[in-house]
């Protein structure tokens, strides 16, 4: 990998684990769990300089990163909800990086989304705990995409947890703060 590479991807690319059985699932909906406290950890004591510095040349800002995981999160949350209520639903995608620049994603204390992001990790794993097998086989049409299970969906939002979160420690580690 390049160093620009390691830099987008601390954590390497998603890649489908070979298995969706119950402890992976488990172990997925954990890493969930411990988002928001993870989050909170990695950006405790940042100052306004330090939480407004890209992770790297080009990327987002610490504070961007926060706010773009209440979004994507929320996102996800509503998806699985459609996708556990309706047959395969198509849903709307939305432009990441246009939402990373609108005025909450550059100003708003970061505290907002990560209070967000704990109350809605607490329900988002309260739905994924009450699921059974059959469950994580339904899912939903993404319009770019195509069909993703909710298997394959808890798969990739436990990675953007650990990759996001990885951006933002590394950055402290690089940085020394």
């Amino acid at each position: 990998m390049s160093d620009l590479d390691t830099l987008r991807f601390p954590i390497g690319r998603f890649a489908l684990p070979d298995s969706a059985d119950a402890a992976t699932r488990a172990a997925q909906m954990e890493t969930l769990r411990a988002l928001p406290e993870r989050l909170c950890a990695a950006v405790a004591g940042l100052n306004a300089a330090q939480t407004d510095t890209p992770y790297r040349d080009g990327g987002w800002t610490v504070r961007q990163v926060v706010h773009h995981l209440a979004d994507s999160h929320a996102n996800s949350f509503i998806r699985f909800k459609l996708a556990l209520t309706e047959d395969w639903p198509t849903i709307k995608a939305y432009d990441e990086a246009a939402w990373a620049e609108l005025a909450d994603s550059r100003a708003l204390p970061m505290d907002v989304s990560l209070q967000l992001l704990d109350s809605l990790h607490r329900r988002w794993v309260a739905v994924l705990e009450s699921m059974g097998d059959a469950d994580f086989e339904k899912g939903y049409v993404h319009p770019k995409m195509g069909r993703q299970s909710l298997a394959a969906a808890l798969a990739l939002y436990a990675w953007h947890s650990r990759h996001h979160t990885a951006h933002i420690t590394n950055l402290r580690a690089r940085m020394g703060w």
